[in-house]
């Protein structure tokens, strides 16, 4: 699966990474955020599309020359040239950002070719110049050697581990300005659904909160009252 509803995405678009993590623990899903990964630059914009992956494995220094390069059938640039439109590339670089996941070149072109963002737990070379770029990146810290001198791009679009944090392709990324979560693809545009309704009650709260009201009985909404008002003001809102 490399597509995804785009209602969905428009969702996804505007909700937190952080009231995604509640909506998957009310299924049982605990694990979904990718950790020890942060935006390379803030965007103040989410990044959302589906998982197009690649895996990396140890360098063995006998299969990885600067020379490997020179074979268009490189998988991490066949990964570049090959990601979907509106896809994410997600890279397991097994949590090592000695040696970069890829550069500012790759990166550029990943964006021209219309994916919606990248995201390793390894880390970036030329991560300034990343950061200027348009296309939302997401890293554990800047890294300046090469990938081959530590990592060998060995799988295309299999399932991966990033950032402990199992992956599967098609499965939906959301980024925003704190982190990534990964939401399986079959439910989607269920966790969508409700995250919609839960960052409106909880923009309400906060409004709430701001005018001096209590917690208690807001938040959660345990005092019917609360969503007596919470539906006046979505009314007023038209959200």
């Amino acid at each position: 699966m490399t597509t995804m509803n785009e209602g969905t995405r428009e969702k996804l678009m505007g909700v937190s990474v952080a009231t995604l993590c509640s909506a998957l623990y009310k299924r049982g899903l605990r694990n979904q955020t990718i950790q020890d990964v942060r935006p390379v630059r803030a965007k103040g914009r989410n990044m959302v599309g589906p998982a197009f992956t690649l895996r990396y494995i140890p360098a063995r220094e006998d299969r990885n020359p600067m020379s490997v390069f020179r074979d268009p059938k490189h998988p991490q640039r066949v990964a570049i040239e090959t990601c979907p439109e509106g896809c994410v590339l997600v890279m397991d670089s097994r949590k090592d950002p000695r040696a970069a996941s890829a550069g500012d070149i790759l990166i550029t072109r990943l964006m021209m070719r219309g994916g919606a963002g990248v995201v390793t737990d390894g880390g970036f070379r030329d991560s300034m110049v990343i950061g200027e770029l348009d296309i939302p990146a997401y890293h554990n810290r800047p890294s300046s050697p090469t990938n081959l001198t530590l990592h060998e791009a060995i799988e295309l679009n299999g399932p991966i581990g990033c950032g402990d944090v199992a992956v599967f392709p098609g499965d939906v990324l959301v980024g925003d300005d704190d982190s990534v979560i990964v939401i399986p693809a079959d439910i989607a545009d269920e966790i969508a659904d409700e995250a919609v309704e839960m960052t409106a009650y909880e923009d309400f709260v906060v409004e709430r909160v701001k005018q001096g009201h209590t917690i208690t009985g807001l938040y959660p909404a345990t005092d019917e009252t609360n969503l007596t008002l919470f539906a006046e003001w979505r009314a007023q809102q038209k959200r």
